[in-house]
């Protein structure tokens, strides 16, 4: 039989459906030696279900509640407040009360108790519900209890907790809760421990919250508590405040607010010795559960007790390392424009075409710079490199270096780098030979073309060591000295521009201009292909309001219905053919593909009809390709004027030809890795769909949130693994609500990094230039680009872009996000469109308002909030 009352004591791990998170918790708690929980007992879920099982009213307001939706708020707000009257009228069966009574006489009837709601689905990993249901402190006597576990049923169905609910996706019928009756203790203090620190994500700091009597004065906020930090079991940091006020519990029942006389007001809450018992307390009950912890204690004449313990879920997870050492990780995100998190199956291949070393956490990928730190030579050329790509991440390794003791030099690594000759006779026989481009583009996309005859013949396991093979042929492309040779030319080319044109011309950044609408960049072609798409389809009236209304990905199909129909399908067919392969975080194999959801294709068309005039794709060529012509004339003609001019000249010419002949190429090999990509995913899918038929998994979708190995072995065996699924499913869902640091140690310590920088104007947000120019105008806030609507004049503002952004950026006069660097795929575009930009500015989706006029410095790097 379902118990419907068990004792602390008496819960089992296996009893969370019947307890909940908090009561199993403090169950376990109770049983750990040293370790002092208030004694109490729970009714269990069991018992509320037999409360309401049969209350018509009570399930005739459910399923009303059931059929609302999120936005029917007032109805919401009047079925909640009926369905919660309902419950606190229900009658407690017997054997319920029955049970109450015994523990109580056991525990003691004269005692006050504390009445605490405990629900099934707390402290998930990616709906914490915390908060969501009621308490109620220092009740006496069995009618008052009574009455308070109903109350605590009712809670269930306040209105913050049924739009929680709605909002996240459970069921209202399926969310039952039980409810902990803990006898009170009376403290002369209380607080919150958190074993990692809730500011940094430190694992090794420990905080601790501490105020004066009840911890109601601390939540309501009336007073601010004292706060405590220990690492190592050392209090490395304090802060007392002033305190005025306390809550105290009365013996006789109810709760009293006092004000503390003057010598208290300004005391340590804590002696040091308390603090650092607290603190190993916490590690006693961090070690237990696995995890860092946020534990609620009182303390009671020196004794602390532990009121309940719950996982802290808003830490990233730290990437694992096979030793004890102190390391560094950066994310690979932060340089791949893509923060968002990867699903299995799409990490399976990027670490597969990846040569660095990378290690997983939060569903991202980060890489140990360790070693490189620990040399002054590797040391050095990583700062560099990231002092002109992410400043931010270079002064967050910084803070790190600064350190004493937290990496290891290696004292005797001095050596200079040695000159790679090859990489000197590759750049000269690139200079010699502008129609190398030309030829990686047609070598790689011949080797797409073989891939795509041969992989359809493979299934099976055969498909899979098809796959495998193929991704070495794609690796050697990806690095091929050569064709890396050909961008990094161009990329060191502008960095010399701008540097020599700064201290001969007093100029900034006139790269920027010469890069504009340069031959064979893959990317900003594209942008401008979708507007001759809508050049096709602007004459058809019928086929732009059908567009305005389309929702199903079939649309192409009805599309021919309409006059012009036909020819608008084929403009759109042949932009998918050539890039119907990308899409928003295009690195996660697992995103839908354009060719595979062609309506996020629709508002950009529509937006490019309503704003441009008819051969618009061509003008803005030839309007870029005009500054760059233009500002290359003039600085030649200004340089020819400086003493050795004529060489100075020569020079510049020789660096604004690799600018213009190998920066268009920078595009080329992501575009080469997504196109293979593509043809892998849709032969992943065909096996995928023979494993749903066969029922072996649920839907062919079900495939993404498995590794390319664990994928292999189920078209082997045709057994799955419900449970490692949906499990995933739930981790993907907590590490899309987790924002992704730029550097973590192994400590779990997250450092933002800095920007440096004076005579910024008063209230301004720093970044990093990447595309010279000023502009004022309205700033559109998009986040995701389906939902973009853009007028004349207005500045994007987004957390990050990747390639499948690009079409947008015709429709923009400058950019702004918070992720990026110089060489970013953001960057190079906005610079060949001739935009300004700032990026890597902290937040910026947040600190700027959707609407809000703006000016944007791309020369200096600032926004200024008009």
């Amino acid at each position: 039989m379902v118990p419907f009352v068990l004792g602390f004591h008496e819960m089992e791990k296996s009893q969370l459906l019947l307890v909940g998170w908090k009561s199993l918790r403090l169950g376990e708690l109770s049983k750990l030696e040293d370790i002092y929980v208030p004694e109490g007992f729970c009714i269990t879920t069991a018992a509320y279900q037999k409360a309401i099982e049969r209350n018509e009213a009570y399930q005739a307001l459910l399923d009303q509640l059931t059929m609302m939706k999120i936005e029917d708020r007032d109805q919401i707000c009047e079925v909640s407040k009926n369905i919660r009257q309902t419950i606190i009228d229900v009658e407690i069966p017997l054997e319920i009360t029955e049970g109450v009574t015994y523990y109580l006489s056991e525990l003691g009837d004269d005692h006050a108790y504390a009445v605490r709601s405990s629900a099934t689905t707390e402290d998930l990993l990616h709906a914490s519900f915390a908060g969501q249901q009621d308490t109620y402190l220092n009740n006496k006597g069995k009618e008052a209890i009574l009455l308070h576990i109903k109350k605590c049923w009712a809670s269930l169905f306040t209105e913050r907790a049924v739009i929680y609910r709605m909002k996240n996706g459970f069921d209202h019928s399926q969310k039952y809760l039980s409810v902990i009756v803990q006898r009170m203790v009376f403290p002369q203090a209380s607080g919150i421990l958190f074993t990692a620190d809730p500011m940094t994500s430190n694992r090794k700091l420990l905080s601790i919250e501490a105020g004066f009597g009840l911890g109601e004065a601390l939540v309501s906020g009336w007073v601010s508590p004292d706060c405590y930090k220990v690492q190592e079991g050392k209090i490395v940091d304090k802060k007392i405040t002033a305190q005025k006020m306390a809550v105290y519990g009365r013996r006789e029942g109810g709760t009293e607010t006092k004000q503390l006389s003057p010598d208290r007001q300004n005391a340590q809450t804590l002696t040091d010795q308390q603090i650092l018992e607290l603190a190993r307390i916490g590690r006693q009950i961090e070690t237990y559960f696995g995890c860092p912890q946020d534990i609620e204690w009182c303390l009671v004449e020196n004794t602390f007790y532990m009121v309940q313990s719950r996982p802290i879920t808003t830490l990233f997870p730290v990437p694992e390392a096979n030793d004890q050492e102190n390391h560094v990780f950066i994310s690979v995100g932060h340089q791949q424009m893509m923060t968002d998190p990867i699903k299995p199956l799409g990490l399976s291949f990027f670490l597969l075409t990846t040569n660095a070393p990378m290690h997983k956490a939060g569903g991202r990928l980060y890489v140990d710079v360790t070693p490189q730190l620990a040399s002054p030579v590797s040391r050095n050329m990583l700062l560099k490199s990231m002092g002109q790509h992410d400043p931010l991440l270079k002064d967050a390794i910084m803070t790190i270096i600064e350190r004493e003791g937290f990496i290891t030099p290696l004292s005797n690594d001095h050596r200079a780098p040695v000159p790679d000759r090859n990489k000197t006779d590759r750049l000269e026989q690139i200079e010699k030979n502008p129609a190398i481009v030309a030829d990686l583009m047609k070598k790689s996309q011949a080797s797409i073309e073989e891939l795509e005859q041969k992989i359809q013949t493979k299934s099976g396991s055969e498909l899979f060591d098809f796959i495998l093979e193929d991704i070495q042929e794609l690796k050697k492309i990806l690095f091929a000295p050569q064709s890396s040779a050909v961008f990094m030319a161009a990329i060191n080319a502008s960095t010399w521009i701008n540097e020599k044109m700064n201290y001969w011309l007093g100029e900034k950044n006139p790269a920027d201009t010469l890069a504009q609408s340069v031959q064979n960049n893959i990317t900003s072609e594209m942008g401008l292909q979708l507007l001759d798409v809508a050049d096709v389809i602007r004459p058809y009236p019928e086929v732009v309001k059908y567009l305005q209304s389309v929702e199903d990905e079939n649309f192409l199909d009805e599309m021919v219905k309409f006059e012009g129909g036909q020819e608008s399908r084929d403009a759109i067919d042949a932009f998918l053919n050539k890039y119907g392969m990308r899409c928003s975080g295009e690195i996660d194999i697992t995103r839908a593909r354009w060719n595979e959801k062609p309506t996020a294709l629709v508002p950009m068309i529509l937006s490019n009809i309503k704003n441009f005039a008819p051969s618009a794709g061509p003008s803005k060529f030839e309007q870029g390709l005009r500054a760059a012509l233009e500002k290359e004339k003039e600085l030649l003609e200004r340089l020819k004027q400086l003493p050795d001019g004529e060489q100075k000249a020569k020079e510049t010419k020789r660096m604004i030809d690799l600018i213009r002949n190998f920066i268009g190429y920078r595009e080329y090999p992501k575009y080469g890795m997504m196109k293979r990509y593509f043809v892998y995913k849709k032969a992943l899918l065909k096996e995928a769909g023979k494993l749903a038929r066969r029922g072996v998994i649920h839907e062919k979708e079900d495939i993404y949130y498995l590794t390319l190995e664990e994928f292999r072995e189920t078209v082997r065996t045709h057994k799955r693994d419900d449970e490692i699924i949906s499990r995933r499913k739930d981790e993907y869902q907590f590490f899309n609500k987790l924002t992704p640091p730029r550097l973590i140690t192994s400590d779990g310590e997250i450092i933002a990094g800095k920007y440096r920088r004076d005579h910024l104007p008063s209230g301004a947000l720093a970044g990093l230039p990447v595309s010279s120019g000023v502009i004022e105008g309205r700033a559109r806030v998009i986040l995701n680009m389906e939902d973009a609507n853009f007028e004349d004049g207005d500045i994007l503002v987004t957390s990050y872009t990747d390639p499948s952004w690009t079409p947008l950026f015709v429709s923009i006069k400058g950019l702004i996000t918070e992720v990026g660097g110089l060489m970013t795929h953001g960057a190079v575009i906005a610079r060949e469109y001739g935009l300004p930009a700032v990026v890597g500015v902290e937040n910026a989706s947040q600190l700027i308002k959707d609407g809000q006029r703006i000016r944007l410095n791309g020369t200096e790097g600032y926004i200024e909030l008009l």
